[in-house]
């Protein structure tokens, strides 16, 4: 697309002319000299913090940003975001707080682009939530909008062992179950996570880092260039130095994004067995420009896409295998070959998608399977329908076993992740249960938790095989087995969830792509009868709030009025 170079910038509202005097010498009281007023304002935003390895580097990310923008003649703009590790929190109240953060993300970046004038934006971010967040923030303010994420942290190794987050997530349920020594438990502490990025394998944080790539508003490699690598860094100054040029003709994401982006995150997501977390995010961002993307559009796009890449929870590779084996590029490259992803759409390099990987080739197809040879002809997500979830439920197909492709079991009903958890370390679950955890919704949580410590217990103690678990809830990125997430309407807003009891019998039936409670419509008519919202189980603060603006995850979770 042809454009010209503008006249004047967004930002001179805040330092051109008599009356903007006080606002100079505020300035000029930061530091900055005229020479720097004057330039474009490039904000960065970023995440950064000590506390916790996604982003324990990305102040050094942000310097690298910093300096790309000076080299190409802006200003740096720098503020920062909330950022909380569900790794850490998982099983605590803080959870409650991770999918809540995204709206609060998304705020501070608007209101701090918009309040301060800037030109352009560079969201420095890694992990589940925060760039999502981000990424809505921008979108909102509609300025040019580049995403530099902080990278996947490499292997851990346990005495010749190649080790990740997954193994130590289900280290205690194997510990119990005595299929792991405690030497080796209390050493995998240690191993697991040997520096900074975000975790090692295709959960939600390097999900959401791929989608920035394929949807244009990232430099090819931002989704697989290890944290602890030059590249990373050489990759921050580039978008740097990119974002001042997009400033300087006004590349808006709203120019750059559209249905067809989304689909096609979409389809990469499918392509790579994605984190089920992807949709919520995805619709969530859509939405921000006035661009419906449902479940449904997940359904219809796993029916038509192959599996190519299985990463960790549900196979052996890791992130830095893909990206030895060519990276997000190469996936891209051979799925437009196929006819799977469009790529004419612009991108934050100033070419189409299709031009971004006009060089990328497979290296490994061990790794990114051929095209003939795909791990299944249908995409790594799986959308249910059934009388228990009539808008939809999500399971992340490629890291089931067969053997539950198809199951039928006993209900055993828990009002709350707690609950569940108490009783499968108390061994009340057993072989072919299927285990109910209702009122964990974006409005019964509040807050729509991830339930890893639970889904790693499980696996830990080989029930995944075994049983089935469906929830109102979510499961980070690391979870696998035969769990359902994202059950819609959600129990707090009388899903048929609510009305399930104790010892109903429920088929999961992969194949049919179904969800089944045998109750007839009659007897589940009378229950709802006697059904009765529960009492708001947080009353006050922000987590009040949300819950009664929140809308039905279906649609990605987004507040009302936004």
């Amino acid at each position: 697309m042809e454009r010209e170079l503008l006249d004047e910038f967004r930002s001179d509202v805040l330092k051109n002319g008599e009356a903007k005097i006080s606002s100079r010498a505020l300035m000029k009281g930061a530091g900055l000299t005229d020479d720097q007023i004057y330039r474009p304002f490039i904000g960065i935003a970023n995440a950064y913090s000590n506390f916790f390895p996604g982003h324990a580097h990305l102040d050094k990310i942000g310097q690298a940003v910093k300096e790309g923008i000076l080299m190409a003649g802006g200003t740096p703009v720098e503020f920062s975001t909330i950022g909380i590790c569900d790794g850490i929190v998982m099983g605590t109240q803080g959870m409650k707080y991770s999918l809540p953060s995204r709206e609060l993300i998304a705020d501070s970046v608007e209101s701090m682009a918009t309040s301060h004038v800037c030109d352009a934006i560079v969201l420095v971010c890694a992990c589940d939530k925060i760039i999502p967040g981000m990424i809505m923030g921008a979108l909102r303010v509609d300025i040019p909008t580049i995403v530099v994420t902080g990278g996947p942290m490499l292997a851990g190794n346990y005495r010749g062992k190649r080790v990740d987050v997954q193994d130590i997530a289900e280290s205690a349920g194997k510990t119990l179950a005595g299929t792991m020594d405690l030497d080796e438990y209390v050493a995998y502490e240690d191993e697991v996570c040997p520096g900074c990025g975000s975790c090692q394998g295709m959960y939600t944080a390097n999900s959401m880092a791929c989608m920035t790539e394929v949807i244009g508003l990232a430099l090819p490699g931002g989704g697989t260039i290890p944290a602890v690598s030059a590249k990373r860094y050489h990759l921050a100054k580039k978008s740097g130095m990119r974002a001042v040029e997009l400033a300087k003709y006004d590349v808006k994401p709203s120019e750059i994004l559209n249905k067809e982006s989304f689909e096609n995150a979409i389809k990469l997501d499918m392509l790579l067995g994605c984190s089920t977390n992807t949709a919520l995010h995805v619709p969530a961002i859509a939405h921000e420009l006035g661009i419906q993307v449902s479940l449904d559009d997940f359904d219809r796009i796993s029916r038509e896409t192959p599996h190519w890449v299985r990463l960790s929870p549900s196979g052996p590779h890791l992130m830095e295998d893909l990206e030895r084996a060519g990276g997000v590029s190469a996936v891209i490259k051979q799925a437009l070959n196929e006819g799977i992803l469009t790529g004419t759409q612009e991108t934050v390099t100033g070419k189409t998608l299709a031009e971004n990987v006009a060089k990328a080739e497979v290296l490994e197809p061990s790794v990114i399977r051929p095209v003939a040879d795909p791990y299944s002809p249908e995409g790594g997500l799986m959308v249910l329908h059934g009388n228990i979830a009539p808008l939809g439920a999500v399971i992340k197909v490629a890291g089931v076993d067969p053997n539950m492709f198809e199951h039928t079991g006993q209900a055993k009903v828990y009002n709350g992740h707690q609950a569940a958890f108490n009783a499968l370390l108390m061994r009340r679950i057993v072989p072919g249960d299927v285990i109910i955890i209702r009122y964990e919704g974006p409005k019964g949580g509040p807050g729509m938790q991830e339930m890893l410590m639970l889904t790693a217990l499980l696996c830990g103690l080989g029930l995944d095989k075994d049983v089935a678990l469906i929830t109102d809830g979510r499961f980070s990125g690391l979870s696998r087995g035969g769990v359902i997430g994202h059950v819609s309407p959600e129990a707090a807003q009388g899903g048929p969830i609510a009305l399930i009891e104790n010892g109903d019998t429920i088929t999961l039936s992969l194949s049919k792509r179904t969800l089944h409670l045998h109750v007839s419509d009659e007897e589940l008519a009378e229950r709802k009868k006697g059904w009765t919202p529960p009492e708001p189980p947080v009353t006050k603060g922000w987590l009040a709030r949300y819950a009664r603006l929140v809308g039905p995850v279906s649609e990605g979770a987004v507040l009302e009025g936004n």
